[in-house]
């Protein structure tokens, strides 16, 4: 084994990455304060909100891709704020166009501006499109299995259920709905949207999820960099737990963990 070679990647797309963590670029005071949470989280792949976040397309502003280099981060532009199929497919052609022809893309098309759910015809329509025009898509829905495999059948690289509404912290509210996902997709499952702090994304880990993305939990916390670094240790911990196999759950045990067979028996009383 060569030193430091990951035996465990994550692989999108045919592209194996070290990390299963995505973290988003959004909320953060500065660019500044970006970039140091994405480094203490480990990150390798960033997702960027094309129509909020500035990576070329407004001159003589600050860029992004100043602080997160495309040479050492996989840059994953989304549809954050889009609420048509059309305007998801219009803003990652432009990404495609800045990033000079990258194809990795994440798809969210919501469905109102008070939840931000999703709206899974529109994600339908939209995705289709991107596949026909050679997208690799990441596509951000809802926790119903029949709708992720749909989008799994319609060609995108990965299926990224809520575990509860963007931003709402609120943490995974239906795991069994996720675990019918994962039990069934052939393509990567990465919980999005919903996690609130480190023990969330261990316990998406530890469901069998592929990877979590976030962002609020981490840009919204009271020191962003220490989160970022707890979600790195979470994220961590849960994968190995998932592979390790934990022990079935009972309410209580009559084989104790220090068996009592074999034991000398305390002299009798004469």
């Amino acid at each position: 084994m060569k030193p430091h070679e990951n035996l465990d990647p994550l692989v999108i797309a045919g592209k194996s990455y070290g990390s299963r963590l995505l973290l988003g670029t959004g909320k953060y005071k500065d660019f500044a304060e970006t970039k140091a949470a994405v480094e203490a989280s480990g990150a390798e792949i960033v997702t960027v909100a094309i129509r909020r976040t500035n990576i070329g397309q407004n001159a003589g502003e600050p860029s992004l891709l100043e602080y997160l280099s495309p040479s050492k981060y996989t840059i994953l532009p989304n549809t954050a704020g889009c609420y048509s199929a059309q305007d998801a497919v219009r803003t990652l052609r432009l990404a495609r166009e800045l990033l000079d022809g990258h194809d990795l893309v994440k798809l969210e098309v919501l469905g109102d501006p008070k939840t931000l759910y999703p709206n899974v015809v529109e994600t339908l329509a939209a995705a289709a499109t991107l596949v026909k025009e050679n997208f690799k898509v990441m596509v951000y829905t809802s926790d119903d299995s029949i709708v992720a495999k749909q989008l799994e059948e319609t060609g995108c690289v990965a299926v990224m259920p809520l575990a509860s509404l963007i931003g709402s912290g609120m943490g995974i509210l239906n795991p069994w709905n996720l675990q019918i996902i994962i039990e069934s997709a052939k393509v990567p499952v990465l919980v999005d949207a919903g996690v609130g702090t480190a023990s969330d994304a261990a316990i998406a880990m530890e469901l069998g999820c592929d990877g979590v993305l976030m962002n609020t939990a981490v840009a919204a916390a009271n020191n962003p960099v220490l989160m970022a670094s707890a979600m790195r240790k979470a994220v961590e911990a849960g994968r190995a737990a998932f592979l390790a196999g934990r022990m079935p759950k009972k309410l209580y045990t009559a084989s104790p963990s220090s068996p009592a067979a074999g034991l000398v028996a305390p002299p009798s009383k004469t």
